[in-house]
């Protein structure tokens, strides 16, 4: 299946910013003295997609009037200047870039014009590219025929079908709008199957539901009443002893234990089936949070690659290509409670307005297929141990390896940033940001997509070197000296 070519430019020849002299100065300084880094990108790669980029080599100059504008107008019509927490203005160097304006491929572009290589697109949502071409043929056929009825529709019935022969364990499944959506019925399943009030999650995983029973447990709770908060517990991830140690403190309490299977490190041997055991052992529902590995790990998602299958499991983000679709999926015994056919107390489990609108599903069904007709995973996994090595190569040359690297699977990659003492620094990941994006790299992350060429790789590795410089030069003068902006802050905060 072919997509259209995105347009090839890495910068908009509408930029236009100008450098001042002890920009230009600085950039000459962070290059005297330090190492060239000679490096060769893999040659085992797979074939190119068609969505192939030829990206310039050519650092075009920014600017971001349009954007400031934007900003300063969202901030006053919208709480946060966004709808999601994690694509606000306090994430990112200010006005760099602020506001989107389109995306092909692996490229957007901003409201000024300004091109940009984009990592973690959508917040990990949108695996194959933005706008992909067979998506939004998929929903255009779909779209004539109206997208949402007084009864269910025909493609409900044949979503639903595909997606349980991938997630082949599963019996049932029930569709949703977001991951908060499906985790909130998998908590609601699992108090009425076990007749428990408490909730056990993994401490070192960030985000689960934008609902009282997970937030009352971050460090912005908020609103939230110290009742509902006490009703979550944590336990660590690897560490088997901290969960049963829960199940002792709270004996006949735990209604379900809820995590990913993996994030940034790998279960040891025999973990996840530890934690099922123990589930199963205390009378609790094993929840699996597949919302990141589930068709990105692989295509039925963490559990086909670690041997485990939880009783329910919550997918969304890739599932639909970054179009509005999550879904809870699960053994029938407890997923039936939300139904008609049992005898039991009902469970209001998932009712929502645009839970199964035609042309979210319609996306759904030929992401689907294209995972099934395409090496998507595969390649996943490619293009990111190419950024990998790449970067891990460079670091190494300019002593920085302590400092600046990327953890978890190739097809996940997260980066960390450390100061001179070998600490999580938030300045310092506001510098590599703020020069990943003055060479047009948009990169939170560096979770890659199928559009990732090996063009739009290298041309990202050329810029990392760039900012690695910066970075080096920052370590031992100060990372004020080379800042252009106020440190970003984490999302979890008591106070703005």
């Amino acid at each position: 299946m072919r997509h259209a070519r995105p347009p090839s430019a890495i910068a908009c020849n509408k930029s236009v910013y100008h450098l001042s002299n002890s920009a230009i100065m600085r950039t000459r300084i962070v290059d005297r003295d330090l190492p060239s880094v000679n490096t060769e990108a893999s040659q085992d790669m797979p074939a190119i997609p068609t969505s192939e980029h030829n990206a310039t080599e050519n650092r075009h100059r920014q600017r971001f009037d349009e954007s400031r504008r934007l900003n300063e107008l969202a901030q006053a019509l919208i709480p946060g200047g966004g709808h999601t927490y994690a694509k606000g203005a306090d994430q990112f160097p200010e006005h760099m870039p602020g506001i989107i304006e389109r995306g092909n491929g692996c490229h957007v572009w901003d409201a000024d014009g300004n091109e940009f290589i984009e990592y973690g697109m959508g917040l990990r949502a949108v695996t194959l590219g933005h706008a992909f071409a067979p998506l939004i043929a998929a929903v255009q056929r779909t779209l004539p025929s109206g997208t949402n009825y007084t009864r269910p529709a025909r493609i409900e019935i044949e979503c639903a079908e595909k997606f349980l022969s991938i997630i082949h364990w599963a019996d049932m499944v029930k569709f949703c709008k977001d991951g908060s959506d499906a985790l909130d019925g998998a908590v609601r399943l699992s108090r009425a199957y076990t007749g428990r009030d408490r909730i056990a999650i993994c401490a070192e995983h960030p985000f689960f539901s934008t609902s009282d029973w997970f937030i009352g447990s971050t460090d912005m709770p908020g609103g939230i009443p110290q009742s509902v908060r006490a009703q979550t517990v944590k336990f660590h991830y690897n560490d088997l002893a901290s969960l049963r140690e829960l199940f002792a403190l709270y004996p006949g309490e735990i209604a379900c234990v809820i995590m990913e299977a993996a994030r940034t490190e790998e279960p040891v041997d025999g973990y996840l089936q530890g934690v099922k055991a123990l589930c199963h052992a205390h009378g609790a529902v094993f929840v699996l949070d597949e919302m990141i590995t589930g068709f990105r790990w692989h295509l039925g998602g963490a559990q086909p690659v670690y041997g485990v299958t939880p009783d329910l499991a919550a997918f969304g983000k890739a599932l639909a290509n970054g179009f509005a679709l999550s879904a809870l999926a699960g053994r029938r015994e407890i997923m039936e409670l939300g139904g008609t056919r049992h005898a039991r107390e009902r469970v209001f489990l998932l009712s929502t307005t645009h839970g199964a609108e035609s042309h979210s599903l319609a996306a759904a069904m030929a992401t689907m297929n294209f995972y099934q007709q395409e090496p998507v995973v595969e390649r996943l996994y490619a293009q990111g141990r190419r950024l990998r090595t790449g970067i891990e190569q460079r670091a190494q040359v300019l002593g920085l390896r302590e400092h600046v690297g990327v953890v978890s699977r190739d097809c996940n990659l997260l980066y960390y940033t450390r100061d001179a003492d070998k600490k999580p620094s938030q300045p310092l990941r506001t510098l590599f940001l703020q020069e990943l994006l003055s060479g047009g790299v948009l990169a939170p992350s560096f979770v890659v997509s199928y559009s990732h060429s090996d063009a739009d790789i290298d041309r990202t590795l050329d810029v990392v070197e760039s900012a690695l410089r910066v970075y080096h030069r920052a370590l031992e003068e100060g990372v004020a000296a080379f800042l252009q902006t106020r440190p970003v802050r984490p999302v979890f905060r008591r106070f703005a």
